[in-house]
């Protein structure tokens, strides 16, 4: 897959896209082959990128990751003639990109407050306060939050499958919409030639 840089966004080919399921990881047990990190500043507004490409760009546009969901935000290209099954899987592509953003903003903000406020328990139990002697930012060992991790996902973990669930289904409806409008361009690529050739044949 061919990219650049250019805006501050990538382009990339249109119709091809990364179905890799996104299942996250927050040091939880969670595997994944991208995983979304906690923003560190979640009161931050989840605001979008106004970027938008020229009007005659024939592809689509992808930017940096937003910092809350940490996901890319996609500008999908409509093409001049696009056909319904085409514009079919451009609106189910952009709904699932809005749906996976809520999802990991949603995500990522409960769990940055939850960590931050465990960690504040933690050092009030000790009789310690958030700062050390020089000012520092006190912390907690990674057995000590091992506990915190282990209870959010056992919390979440009803949560977690059931986002998996949804992002499967989307994706395999994803998947076979992408194989429709393939067949259907490269039969009309077929058919188009066919008729060229014919046009072309002289008559006796």
């Amino acid at each position: 897959m061919a990219w650049t840089a250019a805006g501050g966004a990538l382009w990339r080919t249109r119709c091809r896209v990364d179905l890799q399921a996104p299942v996250r990881t927050h040091g939880l047990g969670f595997s994944a082959a991208g995983s979304r990190r906690c923003s560190s500043k979640p009161d931050r507004a989840t605001k979008r990128s106004n970027f938008r490409p020229a009007a005659d760009s024939t592809r689509d546009w992808i930017g940096p990751p937003n910092h809350l969901s940490n996901l890319r935000p996609i500008i999908y290209h409509i093409p001049e003639n696009e056909t319904e099954l085409e514009r079919r899987l451009r609106k189910l592509r952009q709904e699932t990109e809005e749906w996976n953003h809520n999802f990991w903003t949603m995500q990522n903000v409960t769990f940055s407050k939850e960590k931050e406020a465990f960690i504040i328990s933690q050092l009030k139990a000790k009789g310690l306060s958030q700062r050390d002697e020089q000012g520092r930012r006190r912390s907690l060992n990674s057995e000590e939050m091992a506990v915190f991790y282990k209870s959010f996902l056992d919390k979440n973990r009803k949560r977690h499958a059931n986002y998996n669930k949804e992002w499967y289904r989307r994706n395999f409806t994803i998947t076979m919409l992408m194989g429709r409008v393939a067949f259907h361009n490269t039969w009309k690529t077929i058919a188009e030639k066919c008729s060229g050739k014919k046009k072309s044949t002289p008559t006796t």
